[in-house]
């Protein structure tokens, strides 16, 4: 007999994957360039590749999307999107008007977080914040294997908060693009790191300047790794998660987890620090697979 499986779509600003799980066991992966600025080609490409992996598995599946934004909880359409040709479009109720089948949304970094704590470093938790540390910084909370999604379909979104416990040593006030001013995006994501750090490199040259002992890169690191600790302890205080996973490409810096937790201690509203810091079990895949565990798993509000 055969059984469903679980279909995810990562639909990302340069290209789109499809995954198919079997309970956890990866069964298909492809991707595809995405369709620039335009709507239509996007729907067209996500129904191609759905239509083609169930050829091939001989069977129809569950289906998730995550996406770069929110759906509305107001009107239904996308809002908060750097595609910006998805903005007030009903992709959630086009995708399941041309597949005839129930599709779920979430934003990116809900699923990755959904994916850490189904069978990643949070498995078997009750609690886990993912953490996306990349061109932005963004992030999604699970309680009891269940993605939350709040009133406003913003939660997790801790990097447009302002940096806490602010010091003239954190250099001066910028603007994100949400408008308002030392958003810990400003700080924490890799344009953010690498155009406050005034050295010219990029985040991944930053790293790789540290690693190799350059002191203006090793205060920079320093730096990143006492805004992080300070950013994080509000998270913990508010919310006290039992793990704390971190994914996106800043994530891969060994440091983080060496160095942060100590600084964490510093600020958090507790004697000893129990919740754990770790690196994502499944990397860059974590965010399609959170997508194929989403269209299975019906998010509570």
């Amino acid at each position: 007999m055969r059984t469903t499986p679980q279909l995810g779509i990562d639909l990302g600003g340069s290209k789109i994957e499809i995954i198919a799980l079997d309970n956890g066991s990866e069964l298909l992966r492809r991707r595809i360039a995405t369709p620039q600025g335009d709507y239509p080609g996007t729907l067209a490409a996500i129904a191609g590749l759905v239509e083609a992996a169930e050829q091939q598995l001989g069977v129809h599946g569950t289906l998730g999307v995550g996406i770069p934004g929110s759906r509305s909880p107001d009107h239904g359409r996308i809002k908060n999107a750097n595609s910006v040709c998805l903005i007030g479009q009903d992709l959630q109720g086009d995708l399941q008007h041309m597949l005839q089948r129930p599709v779920q949304l979430a934003n990116d970094a809900d699923c990755f977080s959904l994916s850490e704590a189904s069978d990643g470093a949070g498995a078997g938790m009750p609690s886990v914040f993912g953490v996306i540390l990349g061109t932005g910084v963004g992030g999604g909370l699970v309680v009891n294997g269940q993605l939350l999604q709040g009133p406003n379909a913003i939660c997790g979104e801790w990097g447009h908060n302002p940096l806490p416990w602010r010091s003239e040593q954190d250099g001066e006030a910028v603007t994100c693009y949400c408008g308002l001013q030392d958003c810990i995006e400003t700080f924490l994501s890799g344009p953010g790191w690498a155009r406050r750090s005034g050295l010219g490199l990029d985040a991944a040259g930053l790293a790789s300047a540290a690693q190799q002992g350059n002191p203006k890169a090793e205060l920079a690191l320093a730096t990143y790794c006492e805004q992080l600790a300070r950013s994080l302890a509000t998270v913990i205080n508010l919310l006290d998660p039992h793990v704390i996973v971190l994914g996106g490409g800043l994530s891969n810096m060994r440091e983080l987890y060496h160095r942060v937790p100590a600084l964490l201690l510093r600020h958090v509203f507790s004697d000893q620090l129990n919740t754990r810091l770790l690196p994502a079990r499944h990397g860059d895949s974590s965010g399609v697979r959170g997508a194929a565990w989403l269209g299975a798993r019906q998010p509570v509000s």
